[in-house]
């Protein structure tokens, strides 16, 4: 046991579909009251491997059932281990910690396929490779059980918003209802309401539309700070014709995957344009969030890179000013880059514990459900030596 009371010392690692590198964060937590945050690191992925992730997701689109990895799938799922843990095994040699003081690490992989509808998610990632290369147990594959019992697979995230929210400190500790945004490759929102009613659904999408077009018309991964867009004027067809889909108007919500909604024609829009309309659409889309809802919300804390383009900050600000306020997670004495890490660090605390991950009001899963697969790292390090006594 790598801490005192009741809490374990866990990492959490994440490769969203931003697909820009690994988030990794350390929590101690007990899964549930207890949230220590600590040091947190990223470690970027290299403009060719981004590529092959990025063409995995049409190779994807022929798997059937969730084991198959046809094409290079496989070779590429062991790569991305092997980059996940050179990563943990760095961000200990930087924090001075060996294997054996962490008890647990929460894998979440890399979404290449996600048809909540056809009950079928696909993270590329093996947790048993991961755990025998670290000698740390790692518990992975949390969204597949879910689905089996009917729900989405996503979000996963939104138990740990709530743990923040009843954390939260000075002026902010008593504004509620509160709602996350979570500004990723796809934006997704937690709401958490007075008496803690927990609510979850995407709301449209992120910044993968955004950074398809920057890569496509300036070759650039993204619109950092979102200079690009602030060049531009909003396209008000372009923007309604995405706003008007019918994703948004939908009693049921659903789970997107990264292909859901696509790029405009070349023809539609120039640089500037296609970037400042994309930007407007992330946020009004968050915004159209709210008819979904129970309670207008009274404050909005985001996170995810989306958070640092100051158009989409903007204009979700104007369209929330008449219900709530709207800040970025470090205002709240949160760090937006890592949330989605700590979580899965929180979570993978929690299926070691029998907890639940996933709730009706989150996943649409028919009662809480927990989650998750072990793989024993620990025995492994044991074996090595690298344990006194063979803890």
């Amino acid at each position: 046991m790598a801490t005192h009371d009741t809490a374990m010392r866990a990492i959490g690692l994440m490769s969203g579909t931003s697909m820009d590198g690994i988030d990794l964060a350390m929590l101690e937590t007990d899964g549930d009251g207890i949230v220590r945050r600590g040091p947190s690191a990223f470690t970027p992925y290299d403009a060719r491997f981004r590529k092959r992730l990025e063409q995995s997701l049409d190779v994807a689109k022929a798997i059937k059932q969730r084991d198959e990895r046809p094409g290079d799938l496989a070779e590429l799922e062991s790569e991305l281990t092997d980059r996940h843990a050179f990563a943990v095994g760095a961000f200990l040699a930087r924090e001075g910690l060996g294997a054996g003081d962490v008890d647990v690490i929460g894998f979440h992989g890399q979404t290449v396929l996600h048809r909540p509808l056809d009950g079928l998610t696909v993270q590329l990632g093996d947790g048993e490779r991961l755990a025998k290369r670290l000698g740390i147990d790692v518990v992975f594959d949390l969204r597949a059980h879910d689905m089996r019992l009917g729900g989405q697979g996503a979000p996963l995230v939104p138990g740990y918003h709530r743990a923040l929210a009843s954390g939260l400190t000075g002026e902010w500790a008593d504004e509620k209802p509160v709602v996350f945004v979570n500004i990723g490759g796809i934006s997704n929102i937690t709401y958490i309401g007075k008496d803690g009613e927990l609510l979850a659904f995407d709301s449209g999408p992120g910044n993968t539309l955004i950074d398809q077009w920057v890569a496509r018309h300036a070759g650039i991964p993204y619109d950092s700070g979102g200079a690009i867009a602030s060049e531009g004027r909003v396209l008000a067809g372009l923007a309604n014709r995405y706003l008007e889909s019918p994703f948004f108007s939908a009693k049921d919500r659903i789970s997107l995957d990264r292909n859901d909604f696509v790029l405009p024609d070349d023809t539609e829009a120039g640089l500037e344009d296609g970037a400042r309309t994309l930007a407007f659409v992330t946020a009004a889309a968050i915004a159209k969030a709210q008819t979904h809802l129970p309670d207008k919300p009274r404050l909005w804390i985001l996170s995810g890179g989306g958070r640092h383009n100051r158009l989409i900050v903007e204009d979700l600000t104007v369209a929330a000013r008449h219900t709530g306020r709207v800040i970025v997670a470090e205002e709240a004495g949160l760090d937006g880059d890592s949330m989605e890490a700590e979580a899965w660090a929180w979570l993978a605390v929690r299926s070691l514990r029998g907890l639940a991950l996933t709730y009706p009001g989150t996943t649409g899963v028919s009662e809480p459900a927990t989650g998750g697969v072990l793989a024993r790292g620990r025995a492994v390090q044991a074996a090595r030596g690298d344990l006194p006594g063979g803890d």
